[in-house]
């Protein structure tokens, strides 16, 4: 009996410690339409967002309008924050592209280098924002996934954490507009 009770708790263990493994973007590759940053992140994009907590309640709604622009490999993405409770803030990626769908990028309220990988439809982007919250600045890792719906519709969602603990996440409907 106490045997098949540890082999039950052993298996039950490994499926729930299972159930905690992230998804992996070379599972990506084949995915269409692929995604190339430098097109796809050129030219003026709007985006309409949410922020929910662990509950999943929708705590704050923003919009952003994104004047984007690339020069070889260095790219620049320049983000105007609109948010529901009429705040706004500003954030200026600098981008650069290295070999194998790899990317970097910085930002005044990212703390070092954010790190990303692209492969077939999708991007994961990985760094550590600076995000005030009534007065002060807590430093909060970003787990980011962008999906390439159409040439001009990208999806995206971030899960937020701090010390390992889930905070909540961002979602994002990111729209090209047509050049003029």
């Amino acid at each position: 009996m106490k045997r098949r009770l540890l082999l039950g708790a052993a298996a039950a263990s490994t499926l729930a410690l299972g159930g905690c493994a992230s998804q992996q973007i070379d599972g990506y590759a084949s995915e269409q339409p692929t995604l190339d940053l430098r097109s796809y992140f050129n030219g003026t994009l709007d985006a309409y967002g949410i922020f929910t907590d662990r509950s999943g309640q929708v705590v704050k709604r923003f919009t952003v309008l994104m004047q984007c622009s690339w020069s070889g490999d260095d790219g620049v993405l320049d983000e105007a924050f609109s948010y529901s409770d009429g705040s706004t803030q500003r954030r200026v990626w600098r981008l650069k592209k290295l070999p194998d769908g790899q990317y970097t990028g910085q930002a005044d309220d990212v703390v070092g280098t954010a790190l990303g990988t692209s492969r077939g439809n999708a991007l994961n982007w990985r760094y550590t924002l600076a995000l005030p919250v009534d007065g002060r600045v807590f430093e909060v890792q970003f787990d980011d996934w962008m999906y390439l719906m159409t040439p001009t519709v990208m999806l995206n969602k971030a899960r937020m954490s701090k010390f390992g603990v889930y905070l909540g996440e961002v979602t994002l409907s990111f729209t090209r507009r047509a050049a003029a």
